[in-house]
């Protein structure tokens, strides 16, 4: 008896059934996943629950609401800390429509619930906290906690059992809680704390820092004389920085003093509000904050201004020492650039720049991209469409170029880069990787970009965005663009002119039987010499498709520069003629897969589409007229007899005409049958 064992892979075995805990311990894990100690027990009753985040008395910052109904589902945060996060249990299964409909339902009941008892304690916290204010004595400069800070009181005051207590006022100006300072800091219960800040000195036009703690803010203040924004927490600095930008204008300069703590919040918050609202950002070299390192003996006004004595240089110095251009690829990419390359859709533009930027990511198996030399790194690839495409491409250019692993990123979907949510997210994730990038791919423009492309305003948000990932990862910026629609704009990136202006260099991909790659600006050099490119059909090994049939893509390979059609030269004309009729033809196949045109199609082509007469046509197709469009292509060896007919030899022009059909369309062979044109997708 035949043992199938080995044909299915082995004895066959009951899969594993997956561990699904309990929805509390799930609730509990996440609430420590958001830096938050949840409670002992937790209750899923579809009720506000109040608890400490830190284990103090008295302390029900903490809040969570999760409804019984399967699958469990609701919210938790922190008000203290300003977090808010939704929750889903893991059932073990994709969940249908309705229980995510019925989810979305739930948590925004849990945000609702939560919103009314924040509202409730508020106005219940507003008059208690102007009272204490009001009868609070002021701090005295020998205060424990100010004389081991170093600072002056500032006018905050103390409580009766010897606590500071500093004030918290809302973006109208009204006190809305307090913070008390003693062996910790604690709020007032119940009062609101997101958006409000208080302000240390006059807000006379000058600098305005921003710094998350007093001690913080009074050692600034005290060192700087300048202004300073008291935010409270990290997680408040976007907030403040909106209200202050929104009330003071765009030309007023704001600089967030960033908290070095080890878990990277400060920065993160910080970078967080400045690509929101635009702010500089500074933070001490070493852990701590402001406070800590003026304390340390170090020089905090070096990091509150620093030094800008070279933005103005000698010119004799500053052309005294030579500044080549550094180039990514020679010629064609510079480093640390802005890079636009575009072309009519089709024109083959993404093959393009996965063949340079592969040679880029290729750990050094690949040295020169057509001649050029490349400088190796890593490369970003954001990808806004067209994955199950792009996966084939890669898969056939790394077998192609036989280059086994790829120092290359590629993002699961677009996102809006000049949006503040869009660039955050690629920054955080760009930062994560385990080498900074020497690339950064944008695959397309009008994918990755919010708002119009022929917004002036739009495109200076897009520009903005791609220089500041310029500047923070030293990588150079492509953007990968379409032409207009009109003849005349099929050799310039369609939208606002405002792109052109930006870049360091801008190339074109121009289509045709060979494409033909232009460098129409380089700022800094000059312009490379025009290349000339192919794309050759490649079999991805081990892929087919649900037919069986073999899964191919296409390469892009060194062309020849073509001849240019003359009145000497008519062989140009004749295969135009002779594509444009085998198009007509329904693109039909000889056995062997090559372009097939049978005699009676290129004579019916003739007559009705180009108004010849019968017994013409029949003089034009005869081999022996010379001149006429078949001997000509016959001498020129572009095709050969085959039956009644002629097939296309130049593996140029096959390949050309090959790419140019649909993957599922089926067509005629010559013999009656029918097959399908093996290629897939678009040469983009």
């Amino acid at each position: 008896m035949v043992d199938v064992t080995n044909i299915f892979g082995g004895a066959f075995t009951l899969p594993t059934k997956k561990h699904i805990d309990p929805p509390e311990l799930q609730l509990a894990d996440a609430m420590r996943s958001a830096g938050i100690e949840p409670p002992v027990q937790i209750r899923i009753d579809g009720q506000l629950h109040r608890f400490s985040t830190k284990g103090r008395k008295r302390d029900d910052s903490g809040w969570y609401v999760a409804f019984p109904d399967e699958p469990v589902a609701g919210r938790f945060g922190c008000w203290r800390d300003q977090i808010d996060v939704t929750f889903r249990a893991d059932i073990g299964r994709e969940m249908t429509a309705a229980e995510h409909m019925s989810i979305v339902r739930r948590q925004s009941e849990a945000k609702a619930r939560r919103d009314e008892e924040r509202q409730r304690k508020a106005e219940v916290a507003a008059d208690t906290v102007q009272a204490i204010w009001r009868d609070a004595t002021g701090a005295s400069p020998d205060h424990p906690y100010l004389a081991r800070k170093g600072i002056k009181p500032h006018g905050v005051r103390t409580t009766g059992d010897g606590r500071l207590i500093v004030p918290l006022f809302d973006d109208a100006g009204e006190l809305s809680s307090l913070q008390y300072i003693g062996e910790d800091k604690r709020y007032h219960p119940g009062a609101a704390t997101r958006g409000c800040s208080w302000t240390l000195g006059d807000l006379d036009g000058s600098t305005i820092f921003v710094a998350e703690g007093f001690a913080t803010a009074a050692t600034i203040h005290e060192v700087s004389n300048r202004p300073v924004v008291i935010a409270y927490s990290a997680n408040n600095l976007p907030e403040v920085v909106r209200q202050l930008r929104q009330t003071h204008g765009v030309t007023q300069d704001i600089v967030v003093v960033a908290d070095h703590d080890a878990s990277g919040v400060g920065r993160n918050k910080a970078d967080e509000a400045s690509a929101k609202h635009g702010c500089r950002i500074v933070m001490p070299p070493e852990l701590g904050d402001a406070n800590d390192y003026a304390l340390a003996g170090h020089d905090l006004m070096g990091i509150l201004f620093p030094a800008q004595d070279d933005w103005l240089i000698p010119a004799d110095d500053f052309s005294a020492q030579p500044s080549p251009i550094k180039w990514l690829v020679k010629r064609w990419i510079q480093r640390e650039g802005l890079v636009m390359i575009h072309g009519p859709s089709g024109s083959g533009k993404t093959f393009m720049v996965l063949d340079m930027m592969g040679s880029v990511a290729s750990r050094g198996s690949i040295g020169h991209w057509f001649g050029n030399k490349v400088r190796h790194g890593s490369v970003v690839y954001l990808a806004g469409e067209g994955h199950h495409g792009l996966r084939g491409r890669l898969a056939a250019w790394k077998a192609h170029n036989k280059v086994d692993a790829l120092n290359m990123y590629i993002s699961a979907h677009g996102l809006d880069l000049n949006a503040p949510e869009g660039y955050q997210k690629a920054v955080e994730a760009i930062r994560s990787l385990p080498e900074v990038p020497t690339a950064i791919v944008v695959d397309t423009l009008h994918r990755h970009l919010q708002g119009d492309e022929n917004s002036a305003q739009d495109a200076k948000g897009m520009l903005d965005a791609c220089g500041a990932l310029i500047q923070e990862f030293g990588a150079t910026v492509i953007l990968v663009h379409h032409t207009g629609v009109s003849a005349e704009a099929q050799h310039r990136a369609r939208g606002s002119s405002a792109w052109k202006g930006a870049l360091d260099v801008e190339i074109s991909v121009v289509p045709g039987d060979t494409i033909e790659i232009v460098q129409r600006k380089s700022k800094d050099a000059e312009a490379a010499p025009n290349l000339f490119a192919e794309l050759q059909s490649v079999p991805i090994s081990g892929w087919y498709d649900e037919d069986g049939e073999q899964v191919t893509s296409a390469v892009m390979v060194e062309g020849v520069e073509p001849i240019k059609p003359t009145k000497d030269n008519p062989v140009i004309k004749h295969q135009r003629t002779f594509e444009m009729a085998w198009k007509a033809a329904g693109n039909p196949l000889d056995v062997d897969g090559n372009p097939f045109l049978s005699r009676d199609d290129l004579i019916g082509y003739h007559v009705n589409q180009m108004g010849i007469s019968q017994s013409s046509a029949v003089q034009y197709v005869r081999p022996s007229r010379q001149g006429r469009i078949v001997g000509e292509l016959l001498t020129s060896g572009d095709i050969g007899t085959n039956g009644d007919g002629w097939s296309v030899l130049s593996q140029t022009w096959k390949t050309t005409l090959l790419l140019g059909v649909s993957a599922q369309a089926v067509q005629t062979v010559q013999g009656g049958t029918e097959r399908i044109v093996p290629f897939e997708g678009k040469s983009e």
